[in-house]
């Protein structure tokens, strides 16, 4: 099996699909947030401001900003209702329409009457949104949150924002619990930028698509067509009966896990193409590959659900 960012036509288009402006609670406005991004060498954005009343609910429209090398995707990050520890859902939707209903959310204090987060996830995903659970460690989130959040095609696997800010940017905890569950999830690396530190250019998406447009972008996303990183480049990434093969970019290690603990590692200089067996795997109901370079930057595969 070849995991579909390596199957599927076109070409490799690097995005961030996680960034604030100075419409809601970032530095920049919309249209140097855009041009820093493309000035870095990327072919998208996703800008996510944040959906409530005290910004009078913006999406922002970023469609001027598109031209022959750069486009954008637009999108928010929505919030409602109470999670388990008492705080507001935060909730990634790219490729929203611009007139997405508005939740009564007039501010970042949860309400007894307000819709339930995963409510507003599948409102979202109904109206054509790429959904996925934003940063979970730094929002506290619970398993039994995240299992409530039925309708979510991602994880946010890295939030640059939550390292920078807090050294929270981690969600491999709650994806493969998720994952062991049953869940078909894929795996989103982000910024988070707000531009008031060091929060952006850290984590992004390469999304495999023959144009640079955003009806593609967005069908590749759910498609699960692309990976993530922080640097590292995959090229190929096959799982056979016995072992997976990894052709990326120069690593020094690169990790199958599975289930619980189960995990194998192969470590050396330069590797570009890696064998790894998965021994102590064969029993795991799912899989993903984790590749690390001589900086510790890494990249990740999606998840792959096997056969029982």
């Amino acid at each position: 099996m070849i995991l579909p960012a390596f199957t599927t036509p076109g070409q490799f288009w690097r995005g961030n699909i996680h960034t604030h402006s100075n419409r809601t609670d970032g530095v920049l406005p919309p249209e140097e947030v855009c041009r820093r991004y493309k000035a870095q060498g990327y072919d998208f954005l996703a800008l996510t401001d944040h959906f409530v009343g005290l910004w009078d609910y913006p999406i922002v429209d970023t469609k001027p900003m598109r031209d022959a090398e750069f486009t954008t995707i637009l999108g928010a990050e929505l919030h409602t209702g109470a999670m388990e520890n008492g705080e507001i859902w935060h909730i990634l939707a790219v490729g929203l329409p611009e007139d997405f209903a508005r939740p009564n959310t007039p501010d970042f204090a949860p309400r007894a009457d307000q819709e339930s987060g995963p409510s507003l996830a599948q409102r979202a995903v109904d109206a054509g949104a790429f959904v996925a659970i934003a940063h979970p460690q730094w929002s506290g989130l619970t398993l039994a949150d995240a299992r409530s959040l039925t309708a979510a095609h991602a994880v946010e696997i890295y939030n640059h924002g939550c390292y920078v800010g807090c050294d929270r940017p981690d969600g491999t905890a709650i994806a493969d619990l998720l994952l062991s569950e049953g869940r078909a999830l894929s795996f989103i690396a982000t910024d988070d930028a707000h531009f008031h530190e060091a929060d952006h250019f850290g984590g992004w998406v390469m999304v495999k698509s023959e144009t640079n447009t955003p009806d593609q972008l967005l069908a590749a996303l759910k498609a699960g067509a692309f990976y993530s990183s922080q640097g590292p480049e995959l090229h190929h990434v096959e799982v056979t009966d016995t072992h997976v093969v990894v052709e990326s970019s120069a690593v020094e290690s690169v990790i199958v896990q599975g289930h619980g603990s189960a995990a194998q590692a192969v470590h050396g200089p330069s590797m570009t193409r890696t064998t790894v067996s998965l021994a102590g795997l064969e029993t795991s109901p799912w899989l993903r590959v984790t590749v690390r370079d001589g900086a510790g930057k890494r990249a990740w595969s999606n998840p792959v659900q096997l056969e029982a």
